[in-house]
């Protein structure tokens, strides 16, 4: 009997040895074959995650965030031990202990399925991040195997630390946040070193399923499961019985529940400048990179001079459109129920998609009408707050707009409010406000239907300091700095002028201003001054600064248009110009950042500049992958300078005209400003140098300019091109823009007398005849028109072959009161001029 037991036993024995043997071979066959192809998890040792790329002003402040996954990396060095532990106690609180995978855990797991109890996983952090990183999702046996295989790996390859600091940075936590900077900030607008215990538990809710945990939607459930992970920390030793009596009784504030400011309440809106960054460095770096490559890109943007952009081309077009007299509003309204009360109606505004970043004259608002009376309207304000009285739209307020019929013509003038809008109407207001700064009510404000661009750049680095785009980004994000193609006109009058200076002409050279005809291919094209007037033989100087066409096209004509052209290719006015004679007046079309760039290199004295929105580009590991300025410094090491010299500055800048001819031209353009299309518009206490552009039919109006700092540069128009109106002019109407802008920009920038460049010599002109004058000449008719040595004023004509001289006057127009290039007229005044030939200089 004791032998029959014995030989049971050892049978027994037996088939145990060979079946864990065989068990044992199996699963190591089974762990061999899924082993053989799985990814390479020592790349993990060099892993990027995508990150955010962001935006700083030139003074350093964050403006703007770009991302395809909300992602902050923080290294595991600066992440507070209290959120390690949060989710460490969460997720896997034998972490520093295991080898990969937590058999502890498995069994655990297990017994409670066995039990009939909740299925929970069983995956340590490591396995988490196979998962996250190299395999599927999906719940199979399959993929359990695959993780459990590379967690065993990779905590042979990699720290602890780094498994973790990969796990942190990498997790979703729901709201498009990934990693745990980017998810306190979007759920408590706090950095990682600012969180509670109770914070940094929420945290650590997430991961297993951000949506089951909302703090809102769910706020119950996720504080159970906060507190739970509070309990999981106490009893691990990661926190005391007093922190965790505090924590747990906390309520769950958050940003979603309105109890702290959005992080992006911190930023200004975005804007014209940090997307046109963003279109430039996605062409540029490629988007991948721009969007996921955790770039550090310092813009050149002066806060205070961007701003300043935008009010004043923002007060130039809705001048215009106020003039227009015609009301538009929004076109949105709310619903008849969304207007029961209070609640519903600030909810239901608060989701009407109208511009909020628009600022003039004060922030304008999203309202909505509540009521109409006999002649006012109450309105509901989003963002202020009701009062006993209610806001109100006087009647007076609206009787400079006529309502558009449903034939789209206007119709009479409003005389009460009821006459432009209808309760449910959603409108944009700005408060008024008395003498003493209290409000005294609220204005009706509409989005003009003209559009325009403004910018502004540093004339010796090409840093652009300001750009505008439009009135609003968020009622247009079309950026008409950089984008929109228009006709300059008569703003490229200037580059005609620098071919002629540095082909030999001089600012006191005679130009016919009589009428031309010009054989084209679809007949005779007679060019006109804009007042339809002509003028007869006139200096170059007063030819730019009336802005006479005549004299552009006669001059064009003796130059050849493929040497204008070639100018305007020099100076980045176009790429390719084409050589008609038509151009010369601005009929190619071109963008204002091109106009506005060049004209930089007018008032730096005929450098290359090119205008760049960005300083400096550094990647995520803080090395410089891009900087603009590529000037040495020659004496930046120096402790100490002599008093009254600066440091030597290194440039290997090309130069794209003579630095005489470039001073010429500015000299001429002064002239545009104290006398010419500009005068009386432009009255900065600086020098300024400018042109005018109005083009046929007034349908795009310009002014560009600069001092000898700063180029700036104003278009309008409407997007589908039709005619302003016969009192449009780019005087009128743009400079008021550049010089309210100014005004604010020379007070902070400064600016002086134009630089004059040596190898010249000045020599006093009279203005009308180009005739030398004694040195001693004063009067409005005297200039001092700066020659080269060597060269002596001597009076040329240019004619071109004018078609009509009978109608040639031997008389000039006395300069004076509206420009006689069409932007106004003249009165005849004897000139002398010496004696003319019909030859000019073929």
């Amino acid at each position: 009997m004791f032998r029959f037991i014995l030989s049971v036993l050892g049978a027994l024995f037996s088939a145990a040895t060979i079946g864990t043997a065989f068990a044992a071979l199996s699963i190591g066959a089974v762990f061999w074959a899924y082993g053989r192809d799985l990814p390479n998890h020592e790349q993990l040792a060099q892993y990027a995650p995508p990150t955010i790329s962001r935006i700083y002003d030139s003074e350093g402040r964050l403006i703007d965030e770009f991302a395809r996954e909300r992602r902050l990396f923080v290294p595991i060095e600066e992440i507070p031990d209290l959120v390690k532990h949060a989710f460490i106690s969460a997720e896997d609180k034998n972490f520093y202990i295991h080898k990969g995978y937590d058999p502890r855990g498995m069994i655990a797991a297990a017994i409670d399925a066995l039990r009939g109890e909740r299925l929970r996983g069983a995956s340590t952090i490591t396995q988490q991040v196979m998962k996250n990183f190299l395999l599927s999702s999906d719940r199979s046996a399959e993929r359990k195997i695959k993780e459990l295989i590379l967690a065993t790996r990779l905590e042979e390859t990699l720290s602890k630390d780094k498994i973790l600091e990969l796990y942190l940075n990498e997790i979703f936590l729901g709201q498009n946040s990934f990693g745990v900077a980017a998810a306190a900030q979007t759920y408590f607008n706090k950095t990682l070193a600012e969180l509670t215990a109770a914070e940094a538990a929420y945290l650590a809710v997430l991961p297993k399923a951000p949506s089951t945990y909302h703090p809102v939607r769910q706020r119950e459930r996720a504080i159970a499961r906060r507190n739970f992970v509070l309990k999981e920390m106490y009893e691990n030793g990661y926190i005391s019985q007093a922190e965790y009596a505090q924590a747990i009784t906390e309520p769950l504030k958050t940003v979603q529940n309105g109890d702290y400011p959005p992080f992006r309440d911190s930023l200004p809106p975005r804007d014209y400048f940090t997307d046109e960054i963003r279109r430039q460095l996605s062409r540029d770096f490629g988007a991948e990179t721009f969007f996921t490559g955790g770039l550090t890109i310092r813009a050149t943007v002066d806060p205070e001079l961007q701003r300043a952009g935008a009010i004043a081309l923002r007060r130039g077009l809705e001048k215009y459109d106020r003039a227009q007299g015609i009301w538009r509003g929004t076109g949105k309204s709310l619903a008849a129920d969304d207007l029961a009360d209070e609640a519903r109606w600030r909810a239901a505004l608060a989701e009407v998609d109208v511009p909020r970043d628009i600022e003039l004259d004060g922030l304008w608002r999203p309202a909505v009408v509540l009521e109409l009376g006999r002649n006012d309207a109450r309105i509901g304000i989003e963002g202020v707050a009701e009062d006993a009285d209610g806001h109100w739209i006087r009647a007076d307020d609206v009787q400079w707009a006529r309502p558009l019929g449903e034939d789209g013509k206007p119709g009479p003038k409003a005389r009460r409010v009821s006459d432009l809008l209808k309760v449910g109407d959603v409108v944009l207001v700005r408060e008024v406000k008395g003498e003493n700064g209290t409000r005294t009510g609220w204005t009706l404000r509409q989005v003009p239907e003209i559009q325009g661009a403004f910018m502004a750049m540093d004339v010796h680095t090409g840093r652009v300091l300001a750009m505008q785009g439009g009135f609003s980004y968020q009622s247009s994000v079309f950026n008409r700095v950089t984008q929109a193609m228009r006709q300059p006109g008569s703003n490229f009058k200037p580059f005609v002028y620098a071919a002629a200076l540095d082909s030999g002409f001089s600012p006191a050279t005679i130009v016919i201003d009589a009428p031309i005809e010009v054989e084209t291919g679809e007949g005779v094209w007679r060019p006109q001054n804009a007042s339809e007037k002509f003028y007869g033989p006139t200096p170059l100087r007063t030819g730019i600064e009336q802005s006479r066409n005549l004299m552009t096209v006669r001059l064009a004509q003796e130059l050849g248009m493929e040497t204008v052209a070639a100018y305007a290719e020099r100076f980045g006015v176009y790429d390719e110009m084409q050589p008609y004679l038509a151009n010369a007046l601005g009929a190619q079309e071109t963008t204002l950042y091109r106009i506005v760039s060049a004209y930089a290199m007018f008032a730096n004295g005929g450098q290359r500049v090119e205008p760049t929105l960005v300083d400096r580009v550094q990647d995520r590991w803080g090395r410089t992958v891009y900087r603009h300025d590529t000037r040495k410094c020659l004496d930046c090491q120096v402790a100490a300078l002599e008093p009254g010299r600066g440091p030597r500055i290194e440039t290997t800048r090309r130069r794209v005209i003579d630095a005489i001819t470039a001073y010429q031209l500015t000299s001429m353009m002064e002239g545009v400003v104290k006398r010419g299309t500009a005068a009386g518009i432009v009255t900065l206490d600086v020098p300024v140098a400018g042109k005018t552009g109005t083009t046929n039919d007034a349908r795009d109006v310009w002014f560009t300019g600069f001092t000898s700092n700063i180029a700036a540069g104003c278009y309008m128009g409407f997007d589908q091109p039709r005619s302003l109106g016969r009192s449009a002019y780019g005087g009128t109407m743009c400079g008021p823009v550049f010089d309210e802008f100014m005004e604010v920009a020379t007070a902070k920038y400064g600016g002086g007398p134009f630089k004059v460049p040596p190898g010249g010599h000045f020599i006093k002109i009279d203005r009308y005849s180009g005739a030398r004058l004694p040195d001693d000449a004063e009067g409005p008719n005297v200039v001092a028109e700066y020659f080269r040595d060597g060269e002596e004023p001597f009076v040329s004509v240019i004619d071109g072959g004018w078609a009509m001289g009978s109608n040639l006057p031997l008389y000039l127009p006395e300069e004076g009161g509206a420009p006689a290039s069409g932007e106004g007229g003249g009165v005849p005044a004897k000139a002398d001029f010496g004696t003319l030939s019909s030859g000019g200089l073929y």
